[in-house]
């Protein structure tokens, strides 16, 4: 679980070290797409997991690459330019309180109660306090003001809830191994992301070897390698286990983001986290009906491959 939350949570950090070297974000998005794909690809090769067949559910997986890699790939990239990566990795949690928000909409959730609508509202105001609009000021990066990719940091997340409902509609019970669908979903998504770059602004002229590293870390190991530590995760410890491995992921970039790329930890940002976490937790069921759904690893810092759901509500 340590390990797991380390990976995944140092995805911020790399994005944030491609994005200083060079790259840009729909790049890095293409990059750790394809990368990830082929990671996944060798490791449903080795298990002897064959690729989806049939024109319907390749279809599927293109509405879910773009909902679960390309659009939230590609704002996470673009909200980290101006927020730091701690803060970006307390506003991707924010993705159960979204699936709770769809889930109420399609009438999918019913257990609409004063704990859940309380955690809800909690959630967002964590947010609130560790951005704190009303005064002007946030965690800011040189060169930009934190509201635009504030935005963009939400929009990722509750792309990943409305992938995470949509995948649990139409991927469940396809008779595709787990690795080799998300190995189909993220090339997928790489071949989406590399239509859209002719249309990219930015050049990749000042790229240098350390933008390289960092998206091949990025990819090779915070998309795709952490895919196979979540499924033996899974295997040896359960579901519950990998949930749990959600909330230690702001935790671990914000403390990466201290370490590394020396970005203050105020008070505030701390306080916004464990009241974001707090609202998190209690959103969910009591007793969540656990089914597997089979997904990709999404974005920077996001819980991915296998999650419990309680339909929309899993995340």
């Amino acid at each position: 679980m340590a390990v797991l939350a380390l990976l995944w949570g140092s995805g911020f950090l790399w994005t944030k070290l491609a994005l200083r070297n060079g790259l840009t974000p729909l790049q890095i998005t293409v990059a750790r797409s394809a990368l990830g794909a082929a990671v996944l690809l060798l490791l449903a090769r080795s298990a002897r997991q064959r690729l989806p067949r049939g024109a319907a559910i390749w279809l599927r997986l293109a509405v879910a690459a773009f909902f679960c890699n390309v659009l939230p790939f590609f704002l996470a990239a673009l909200g980290v330019r101006t927020v730091g990566s701690g803060p970006a990795g307390v506003l991707n949690a924010t993705t159960p309180l979204w699936s709770l928000l769809i889930g109420f909409a399609l009438g999918t959730e019913r257990g609409w109660h004063a704990r859940r609508l309380g955690g809800l509202l909690l959630g967002f105001a964590g947010v609130l306090l560790i951005f704190s609009p009303w005064q002007g000021s946030g965690p800011a990066q040189p060169g930009g003001t934190p509201g635009w990719g504030v935005l963009a940091l939400l929009g990722a997340a509750a792309s990943y809830a409305v992938a995470f409902t949509y995948m649990g509609r139409v991927l469940t019970g396809t008779g595709t191994a787990p690795l080799a669908l998300s190995a189909a979903q993220l090339t997928v998504a790489a071949g989406l992301g590399t239509l859209a770059l002719p249309a990219a602004t930015g050049t990749a002229d000042g790229i240098n070897l350390r933008a390289l590293a960092a998206v091949g870390v990025l990819g090779v190991v915070s998309t795709g390698l952490t895919f196979h530590l979540n499924y033996r995760l899974i295997a040896a410890e359960g579901a519950t286990a990998a949930a749990t491995v959600g909330y230690l992921l702001p935790v671990v970039s914000t403390g990466l983001g201290a370490l590394v790329l020396d970005e203050p930890v105020s008070p505030r940002t701390v306080a916004g986290m464990i009241v974001v976490l707090a609202g998190v937790f209690l959103t969910r069921p009591r007793h969540p009906r656990e089914r597997v759904v089979a997904v990709s690893p999404p974005a920077p810092a996001a819980p991915a491959s296998f999650v419990p759901t309680d339909r929309a509500n899993g995340a």
